[in-house]
């Protein structure tokens, strides 16, 4: 079994097409990677993955096998990041991540506590989706980051921020526009855009806690793999998407949002590092969440 093995198991498993993993994930063509995955199953001598006319679903065999995958390909990419950060000269750097569009809040904030108390420094600041973060904060290539509590990522800690209502995100002319608010009852019927489960595991979750607690069918009609592209669906198809609060902060003038009358469902913002490492400017960072969360919420009570 070669990694290259794991990696187009995840691929696929986390899209849930081949054509769509060998296209858009691997840069490989679908037969080659259909043959890879017949070679892996072969060697384990179980079925992962069933193939069907609706796309791939795993077999319980390839969910088990998925989870190992996962933190077997993290920890040999952790290795070698440790074995090149051993082999360069130390740096007095530190690397921020944040789930797109979150800097807009909390980016200020972290830089003015970091340069007024340690001032010669090189911050790093890098966005990417909550699961790349986790991701990069296993592998070691960053210090902290602000996303969503990542289940599947092995060895972080996170540390609650805050808690954000999801929105009705609309096109400015839509009818649900001209209200103060919308009830979920309202959603229904509406072209719904979503967002893939293996691209934003927690939204995705939230989202599907919400539909059985409303009773409401919240299975989106296209999927959206970041804010840009929701709102351009927004805009081309007319329907609706339930978004976290901050994407209010990104609303180009065609698209407007509403609150959820009654209790909206809610998403976690954490703070995000890996245990193992000991820096020392995350050990001072983390002892400044308090002041961080305070100057937040000053700030936008202003």
């Amino acid at each position: 079994m070669e990694l290259r093995h794991l990696r187009y198991f995840i691929a696929v498993a986390e899209t849930g097409s081949m054509t769509v993993a060998a296209e858009q994930r691997l840069h490989t063509a679908q037969p080659s990677l259909s043959r890879q995955i017949r070679d892996l199953e072969a060697e384990l001598g179980v079925t992962l993955l069933i193939r069907g006319a609706r796309g791939v679903e795993l077999t319980p065999a390839g969910k088990v096998f998925l989870d190992h995958a996962r933190m077997v390909f993290l920890q040999v990419e952790a290795a070698a990041e440790a074995a090149r950060r051993a082999a360069e000269p130390p740096k007095t750097s530190f690397t921020i991540g944040f789930l797109s569009g979150y800097e807009m809040d909390w980016l200020p904030p972290v830089m003015s506590i970091l340069r007024d108390e340690l001032p010669d420094i090189e911050v790093v600041i890098t966005s990417q989706e909550s699961p790349n973060l986790a991701a990069a904060l296993v592998r070691g290539k960053i210090d902290v980051a602000f996303l969503r509590p990542e289940k599947q990522a092995a060895g972080l800690v996170y540390r609650l921020l805050r808690k954000d209502p999801l929105i009705v995100v609309m096109p400015a002319d839509h009818r649900l526009a001209t209200q103060d608010s919308v009830s979920p009852e309202e959603i229904v019927g509406e072209t719904l855009i979503g967002v893939p489960a293996w691209n934003a595991p927690q939204l995705r979750a939230v989202t599907d806690r919400y539909a059985a607690q409303t009773g409401i069918d919240l299975t989106p009609d296209h999927e959206a793999l970041n804010l840009s592209m929701a709102f351009s669906l927004i805009v081309s198809t007319g329907g609706v998407g339930l978004l976290p609060l901050y994407a209010r902060n990104l609303l180009p003038k065609s698209v407007v949002s509403r609150p959820i009358r009654g209790a909206p469902p809610m998403i976690d913002l954490v703070l995000g590092y890996n245990e193992a490492n000991t820096s020392p400017l995350l050990k001072f960072l983390l002892s400044k969440v308090e002041d961080l969360k305070f100057r937040v919420s000053a700030l936008q009570s202003n």
